[in-house]
């Protein structure tokens, strides 16, 4: 029974880490995106500096906020802390890789 726990476990996991690395290639993408528009605002038409670094502040939280409530173990669902590259949470010990 805890093989199928920990394999269930490890596969939430993967879905977890899958999302949060597209989070954060769009974050960036976004976040340069509007440093490019900062850097030309009227690039696109005309945009006043204090909405983009508005948008930017947006963009951040955001992301803060979904990594927040997506980077949880899966099992004792504890924040994860910074690794990306985690194998074990340190809160209950269980394999996520």
């Amino acid at each position: 029974m805890e093989k199928k726990d920990n394999k269930e476990s490890m596969r939430v996991f993967n879905l977890r880490r899958d999302r949060e690395l597209l989070a954060i290639a769009v974050t960036l993408c976004l976040l340069l995106f509007l440093a490019l528009l900062h850097r030309r605002p009227d690039l696109l038409g005309t945009f006043s500096k204090n909405s983009i670094v508005g948008a930017q502040i947006m963009s951040l939280s955001a992301f803060i906020g979904f990594s927040v409530f997506n980077w949880r173990c899966p099992s004792c669902n504890k924040y994860l802390g910074p690794d990306i590259n985690r194998r074990i949470c340190n809160k209950c010990g269980t394999r996520l890789r």
